[in-house]
């Protein structure tokens, strides 16, 4: 088994994450194994959160009085922060959004509107087989509205991406949209040899990063991206905060998203011209405690350092990796070893639905996630309806793991399958 690394002091981090000393199922210690799912909140982003509300609650860009600008700098603070952590050139590259969801949504719609970027019927979009929903359906449904033509990257029977079919990406090719870290899978994708390809034939590259910005340093300046996208509750900000980075002179030029306030230049009744970068795409009050949250969390994280919260990441998941290989009947989905791999581990386990086993293991006080992940073109891929998911964190321990494969033991012996106590 691997052991802890020297430079990484887990119990110290733990600390920091007060929802960890819970007992739950009958007063057993909480073994939380979903934070790919959304992660825990360290105390300083609650704490960032609550000040903010406590004593410089106002409305952005919309008061002249203390507490606006109080909270506008705040709000703006949070975006350069952001920006600062992901290697952006410049704060105005960084739109926040509620979601990553709602970030790829607003890249496939405004690329089907007018601009030097649309893309319209006879066009293609290429996406990958192991994509969330959040970076499948909104394709399909820009299709559909332009006559855009949709194709993919499979899977390979490892769970990587088949890149040998060569002609996917081509002279018709409009966008190449593709996850960073498979959510499903595991699996890290050449995201930026791809982008390489892209670039060949003139397509835009987007790039959902939620499950790398919050695991591994993420530079936007040198990753090939045009777009990408990512959520704050994953990487240990709060939920109700997404972003959407973009190379500055692209978001110059595509049209917005969504109308309303804060999001214009001029209105009259004739017409309306918009505000320039990122505000042409923040119509409406903006989720501006949870933009001070990201912020925290980003801060958090800097102090960490991305490198070591890598490090910690590869070896956990190592441990899990060959941990959860001795467990009779149990089979991964996507590479079973620490080779372009992030931490997010789907399996199956013979004779057991996988939500009877998360369920078993929320009687020992073990949080995993059961069912398609968001991801059901995967499973389908693979034959199969549904898996189990444990995804470690920046605060998990070898201990944890060790008590997910005991209770795995106990799932086995209550369904009477084969295997029983260790």
């Amino acid at each position: 088994m691997i052991e802890e690394g020297r430079g990484y002091d887990v119990e110290s981090v733990r600390e920091d994450f007060p929802i960890l000393t819970r007992r739950v199922a009958d007063d057993r210690p909480l073994v939380y194994l979903d934070s790919a799912n959304t992660s825990q909140k360290p105390q300083a982003v609650v704490d960032a959160m609550s000040e903010h509300l406590l004593r410089h609650n106002a409305n952005v860009a919309r008061a002249v009085h203390q507490l606006g600008a109080e909270a506008t700098q705040a709000f703006e603070d949070a975006r350069a922060d952001v920006a600062r952590f992901i290697g952006a050139s410049r704060p105005e590259e960084v739109i926040f959004t509620k979601n990553a969801s709602e970030a790829l949504n607003l890249v496939a719609r405004v690329v089907g509107e007018p601009s030097d970027y649309s893309v319209g019927r006879g066009d293609e979009v290429v996406v990958t087989e192991m994509e969330h929903h959040s970076n499948l359906v909104p394709w399909q449904m820009l299709c559909r509205r332009v006559g855009t033509r949709l194709r993919w990257f499979g899977l390979t029977e490892e769970g990587r991406l088949d890149t040998a079919v060569g002609d996917i990406i081509n002279e018709l090719t409009k966008v190449v949209s593709l996850t960073y870290v498979s959510n499903a899978l595991g699996t890290v994708n050449p995201v930026e040899r791809i982008a390489r390809r892209a670039h060949e034939v003139g397509a835009l590259v987007v790039v959902d990063a939620s499950q790398a910005v919050p695991q591994m340093p993420v530079n936007v300046s040198t990753l090939g991206a045009d777009l990408v996208a990512f959520t704050g509750h994953k990487m240990c900000g709060p939920t109700g905060i997404g972003v959407l980075w973009g190379r500055y002179d692209l978001l110059a030029e595509l049209p917005p998203f969504l109308g309303g306030g804060e999001m214009i230049e001029t209105v009259t009744m004739q017409g309306s011209t918009y505000a320039p970068p990122p505000h042409r795409f923040e119509a409406g009050t903006p989720p501006i405690a949870e933009a001070v949250g990201l912020g925290a969390a980003v801060r958090y994280l800097e102090r960490l350092g991305m490198e070591n919260v890598a490090a910690h990441e590869r070896r956990i998941t190592a441990y899990a990796l060959e941990a959860l290989q001795q467990v009779p009947g149990l089979k991964i989905m996507g590479p079973s070893e620490m080779v372009d791999r992030g931490g997010a581990v789907s399996f199956t386990l013979d004779g057991v639905h996988p939500h009877d086993v998360a369920q078993v293991l929320d009687s020992l006080g073990i949080a995993v996630r059961a069912g398609h992940h968001c991801a059901k073109p995967v499973h389908q891929r693979f034959g199969i309806q549904a898996s189990a998911r444990m995804s470690p964190y920046l605060y998990t321990t070898t201990g944890e793991i060790d008590s997910l494969v005991k209770g795995l033991d106990h799932v086995q012996a209550f369904f009477g399958t084969s295997g029983g106590a260790r």
